[in-house]
């Protein structure tokens, strides 16, 4: 029968982009959250421009790249800090669930290292949803991230003529507060799951900015 845990090799593409870098900016509010950026150099003697940078570890020289290992938590300790989760064991990983579904076990890919970590759920009568936080009042670290990231160029536009803006409510400024206050009136989403805590927080509403996969 075929190793389902034998190690395998994978390559990915590693390294900074070519006229940029990869460069981390603390939050404003002073809370230690620091938002991944790229900077990119003009030539002409213009001065660099920041981008919204989506690329993770990939693209950071100072990472130590371990495909093996699974990304970096960057939320672990922003969901355990809040308490209101635990860990339970999860039911074990089958040969079908990677694919290997010959006679032997044999196809598909070797079970993840990081598969065998024990998952995470919400507490008895606790939830966990950025929503639930935010009709509570709470203006959590990914609200924070949020934040950082959608004031990329805010400084600029401002100084454009203004155009129409058909009912959008966008200030000039994006505080952690607009950011709560938007997903607490239902108008905006953060999409970022317990058991995926390697999620760069972002936010999904007519109010911020548009997003491109």
């Amino acid at each position: 029968m075929a190793d389902i845990n034998s190690p395998v090799e994978i390559g990915v593409t590693t390294g900074p982009i070519r006229g940029s870098r990869k460069v981390h900016v603390a939050a404003r509010t002073g809370s230690g959250v620091r938002v991944a950026m790229r900077e990119i150099d003009l030539e002409g003697g213009e001065p660099s421009v920041r981008v919204y940078d989506t690329s993770g570890p990939y693209t950071d020289p100072n990472a130590a790249i371990d495909i093996n290992a699974g990304l970096p938590q960057l939320r672990r300790e922003w969901i355990m800090a809040r308490g209101d989760v635990e860990e339970y064991d999860a039911r074990e990983v089958k040969p079908e669930d990677n694919g290997q579904l010959g006679p032997d076990r044999s196809g598909g890919v070797p079970q993840f290292p990081s598969a065998v970590k024990r998952p995470l759920r919400a507490k008895a009568g606790h939830n966990v949803s950025q929503m639930h936080y935010a009709r509570k009042g709470i203006i959590t670290p990914e609200m924070e991230y949020v934040a950082e990231r959608e004031n990329l160029g805010r400084e600029l536009l401002a100084e454009r003529a203004e155009g129409q803006s058909w009912g959008a409510e966008i200030p000039q400024f994006v505080t952690p507060e607009f950011v709560r206050d938007e997903v607490a009136r239902g108008r905006a989403i953060i999409p970022n799951n317990i058991n995926h805590p390697e999620s760069e927080p972002m936010a999904i509403g007519r109010n911020f900015l548009v997003k491109i996969n």
